[in-house]
């Protein structure tokens, strides 16, 4: 009877501790902040800042495409419930706005590029070397180009803001958030001066390439490259038989040596273009949306450093 009795004693000392452990557990998870990111590169950032404190999501997951995301009431609920949301802005996320009223959210929302000097649309695009180079403070519904992580430097801004933002949720974990930041802009400033070390490797002449649509101005205007596009910023946009006509007669004048294809862009236009000029698709670059793991752009440094590579096979 006493046996008994010690058994039962400890079969629920053993049940009551394990469900303390799981409250517990429970209560610590609760206790990071609920962030929502717009799309898969913002919430890397918001992820290697915030570390442990926070609890951050995507709505435009990996390999997702934003510029013709339509959310849902699912993503409603989860702006809802966000106490932080992350968003680009540069007009990137034509939806967001919506999005945020239909939530009826009191979370703040933090425009990771404030501070990104724009870059304007290339009339025409630039060639033979030229590059992008400069900027403009302007109305981003004008024609300012949104992809502005693609430049590192840019990148440390992103971050910077990520950070205050996080600190105006949870100032309690302000050590946190200010040590994490520094240590990947430090990651960051290593990355940046590979991207140069590498594209000094390539020849001034052979610095041109094709892409799908408009991604990588700013991408140009850090590291003296060309880029021509078949879409505008958005892959909403459609090339004509006129622009198709006209870039393929530059790609032949200026002897552009590589075509890209990009993750989230459908890849017939490349080809195509490919067949009529004779230049070579030199592979695939991400630009607005990372991989999955064991994906080759699962972060945003693997990104950058996947994106150079091929860039660099390909035009030497």
């Amino acid at each position: 009877m006493r046996r008994g009795l010690s058994v039962l004693v400890v079969s629920f000392v053993v049940v009551l501790a394990e469900f303390s452990a799981a409250r517990a557990q429970a209560a610590g998870s609760g206790d990071k902040l609920n962030v929502v990111a717009s799309f898969s590169i913002l919430r890397d950032w918001v992820a290697n800042v915030g570390g442990d404190r926070v609890e951050v999501s995507a709505l435009v997951g990996v390999g997702g495409d934003a510029h013709v995301f339509a959310p849902t009431p699912r993503d409603a609920r989860t702006v809802g419930a966000a106490k932080l949301i992350v968003v680009n802005g540069l007009g990137f996320e034509g939806w967001m706005d919506r999005l945020v009223r239909a939530a009826a959210t009191q979370a703040p929302v933090i425009v990771a590029s404030a501070g990104v000097v724009p870059q304007p649309p290339p009339y025409p695009p630039p060639l033979a070397g030229e590059g992008r180079a400069g900027g403009r403070l302007g109305n981003p519904a004008a024609g300012s180009d949104p992809h502005a992580w693609h430049s590192v430097r840019n990148a440390e801004i992103y971050v910077s803001n990520i950070r205050d933002g996080l600190i105006g949720a949870d100032p309690q974990g302000r050590a946190t958030y200010e040590t994490n930041a520094a240590a990947y802009i430090q990651e960051l400033a290593r990355l940046d001066a590979d991207i140069r070390r590498i594209v000094a490797t390539i020849p001034p002449t052979q610095r041109k390439i094709f892409t799908t649509h408009d991604a990588f101005g700013y991408f140009a205007a850090d590291y003296g490259m060309a880029f021509v596009a078949a879409q505008g910023f958005s892959t909403e946009t459609e090339a004509s038989a006129r622009d198709i006509a006209r870039i393929i007669r530059m790609i032949r004048e200026q002897n552009i040596p590589a075509l890209f294809l990009e993750n989230a862009v459908d890849p017939r236009l490349v080809r195509r273009i490919a067949a009529e000029t004779g230049a070579r698709i030199g592979g695939t670059l991400f630009s607005d949306s990372l991989t999955a793991l064991p994906g080759p752009a699962a972060t945003y440094v693997d990104m950058m450093r996947h994106n150079i590579r091929e860039i660099a096979d390909a035009l030497r």
